[in-house]
C-alpha cells in the first residue's frame, strides 16, 4: 500500500516538473522569437534599400518594387538571376503605408474570432 502511494506521488511530482519545464521553454522561445524579430526588423529598415512590394509569379520567380535611395525600381527575381524591369517615379506608385503600420496583435485577432464565434452561436 505504501509503495503505491509513493509511486503516485512520484508521478505527480514528475508531471508538475515536466509542466514547469514546458512553460519555461515556451516562455524562453517566445522571448527569443521577439528578440530575433526586432533584430531583423532593425536590420531591414536601416539604409537606402527597402522592398516596397513583392508579387509572386511562380514558385521561385517574383516581381518586386524596391526603393534604392530616391529611385523606385521594378525588378524580376528568379532562382539564380535578378533583372531590372523598369524604373518608376514616386508619382506612378500607389504607396500605402500598410507595411509601416503596426501589425495586429494576437490578442486582438483572438478577440475578434471569439466575437464572431459568439455571434454564430446566437
Amino acid at each position: 500500500m505504501l509503495l503505491s502511494v509513493t509511486t503516485g506521488m512520484d508521478s505527480y511530482i514528475q508531471f508538475v516538473t515536466v509542466l514547469i519545464l514546458f512553460v519555461l521553454v515556451l516562455g524562453i522561445t517566445y522571448l527569443v522569437t521577439k528578440w530575433i524579430a526586432n533584430y531583423q526588423k532593425g536590420k531591414t529598415i536601416v539604409g537606402n534599400l527597402e522592398v516596397i512590394e513583392t508579387c509572386r509569379i511562380t514558385s521561385n520567380k517574383y516581381v518586386q518594387i524596391v526603393r534604392a535611395g530616391s529611385k523606385y525600381l521594378v525588378i524580376g527575381l528568379g532562382k539564380d538571376e535578378i533583372h531590372i524591369l523598369s524604373e518608376l517615379s514616386e508619382e506612378q506608385l500607389d504607396l500605402q503605408d500598410t507595411h509601416r503600420e503596426k501589425p495586429a496583435s494576437f490578442r486582438s485577432i483572438f478577440d475578434e474570432v471569439k466575437r464572431l464565434k459568439e455571434k454564430e452561436k446566437d
